[in-house]
């Protein structure tokens, strides 16, 4: 009741609290003066204790935690099971595969980023899909000169859209801040995400033709020839700045990959060219986790699991948690050796997981005190009458901009509450309201405030502002698409 009366009482304050809370979470997250998880746990106690319902912030928090406690299951297991995979070799003939369909074909390299960095990105670590992509396809892009910003901009789309899985984060958060199954919010969008998908395949492939018509087709031993044979040229007119740098980059490029392809060179011609493409392995092909024996039982096992998923079988985070058990006691029956793996994903799960428990304290908060349905019905009456029922499309355009500005925490547990109230203030759904939050991330997985993206140019040798101006306008598109599918298909 108390409550009640202060919905009533001091909705203008409530506005006024709710807006400022969500401001301040959002400059200290930009700012990076408080860690996300210090910034959802801090700012909302203390906005709690200034809208005088500081006794109840235990409430809050518990009821916040019981209904987050399956997504937050949900996302350690997936870390868990696909990391596992990833260490024992699940992924390694899908990059060699990868490798040797590119050849030294620009057009084919270019497709070939996309296709390896959206398998990758099963893992849902944006830093992990960037490492081995760029490891993998480093050496070739630079071989045949080809753009390198191409291949950051073409491996940010693929693991944008890939980063909208339920394990991925975005659709956690969704979830999280709107206390809904991700799976319901998932499942559905498979249609339109796969547009998206199928539109950074098309957009790689008239890129990659783009390249093809300014370098043409050689096989590699060619251009190992026509390379050696400039860099001959280049130290016989004395010139050895432009060249000489080139080299000297690809001999030191990122991973092992480039080391191998250092060894290759040396080589000559006289190395087959079927050869030369075992050079380019991308995963270390020699790391004592692997597990070639079994390797059709994880392929199988990650297929029923990710058929499970979509059939709804089970609920999400009980798959996960059978997976991840089923695959560390088959791959690692030894204990210690179990041990070892959690250990080398742990800093991946207690990153997420926590991320999720604190979010507990800001969503309960923003609901609790009433803030999030003072701020709502503030929006209501700003956003023009015929927009009303159209909040999803709203909510979709908005998450463009919102997401690259703003980190995803701020995004989802500061904005999209106050947009779902909003909608459903106009009969929109929240499950609608949640799914079109999703379409902005292709855009977002190149924003200056997600770490992964520094990995990528810094792995690659791009400078962000070129990475920049190149992908945000293909970004944006593949953006759109994504949206415009999800409404054709009814999904949003």
């Amino acid at each position: 009741m108390g409550c009640s009366r202060a919905n009533v009482r001091y909705p203008l304050m409530l506005t006024i609290l709710g807006f400022v809370m969500i401001a301040t979470f959002l400059v200290l997250i930009m700012l990076k003066k408080m860690s996300p998880i210090a910034a959802l746990v801090l700012i909302p106690a203390l906005f709690c204790v200034f809208v005088g319902k500081g006794a109840h912030l235990g409430d809050y928090v518990i009821d916040g935690v019981s209904s987050l406690a399956p997504t937050a299951a949900m996302l350690m297991f997936a870390i868990v099971y696909f990391g596992v995979m990833i260490d024992v070799g699940l992924f390694d003939p899908i990059v060699r595969g990868i490798l040797r369909f590119c050849k030294a074909d620009p057009m084919r390299i270019v497709v070939g980023t996309a296709l390896l960095a959206a398998i990758v990105s099963l893992d849902g670590d944006g830093s992990t899909t960037f490492m081995i992509t760029v490891s993998a396809m480093y050496p070739l892009y630079k071989r045949l000169k080809m753009s390198l910003v191409v291949m950051t901009g073409v491996a940010a789309m693929a693991n944008g859209v890939m980063n909208t899985l339920p394990w991925g984060g975005p659709t956690a958060r969704a979830a999280t801040a709107l206390k809904l199954d991700a799976g319901d919010i998932f499942v559905p969008m498979i249609p339109a995400l796969l547009v998206g998908l199928l539109g950074v395949v098309v957009l790689a492939y008239v890129l990659g033709l783009r390249e093809r018509r300014r370098l043409g087709v050689l096989t590699l031993d060619e251009a190992l020839v026509k390379e050696e044979a400039e860099e001959t040229e280049t130290v016989l007119v004395g010139a050895g700045g432009g060249t000489g740098t080139a080299s000297g980059e690809q001999a030191g490029g990122p991973g092992t990959a480039s080391g191998k392809h250092t060894g290759g060179t040396g080589s000559g011609s006289g190395t087959d060219a079927d050869d030369e493409d075992d050079d380019f392995q991308g995963l270390d092909p020699n790391r004592p986790t692997l597990r070639p024996r079994l390797y059709w039982f994880n392929a199988l096992l990650t297929v029923g699991l990710l058929t499970a998923m979509i059939m709804e079988l089970l609920p999400i985070p009980v798959l996960f948690l059978l997976g991840a058990a089923l695959a560390l006691s088959v791959n690692f029956p030894h204990i210690p050796d179990q041990k070892a793996r959690l250990a080398a994903h742990a800093d991946n799960v207690l990153n997420v997981s926590g991320m999720v428990f604190a979010a507990a304290v800001f969503t309960g908060v923003l609901q609790g005190t009433g803030m999030v349905d003072s701020m709502a019905e503030w929006m209501v009456d700003v956003i023009p009458e015929g927009m009303g029922p159209h909040m999803a499309l709203v909510a979709g355009l908005l998450s463009l901009p919102l997401t690259y500005f703003m980190s995803n925490d701020g995004f989802y547990f500061g904005v999209l509450p106050v947009l779902a109230e909003a909608g459903a203030a106009h009969g929109v759904s929240p499950l609608e309201m949640a799914r079109a939050s999703l379409v902005g991330q292709p855009l977002h997985m190149s924003s200056p405030l997600v770490p992964a993206v520094y990995v990528l140019v810094g792995m690659a040798r791009v400078e962000f502002g070129d990475h920049t101006r190149f992908v945000v306008k293909w970004a944006a598109m593949i953006c759109l698409l994504i949206l415009a599918a999800g409404i054709l298909f009814g999904i949003i």
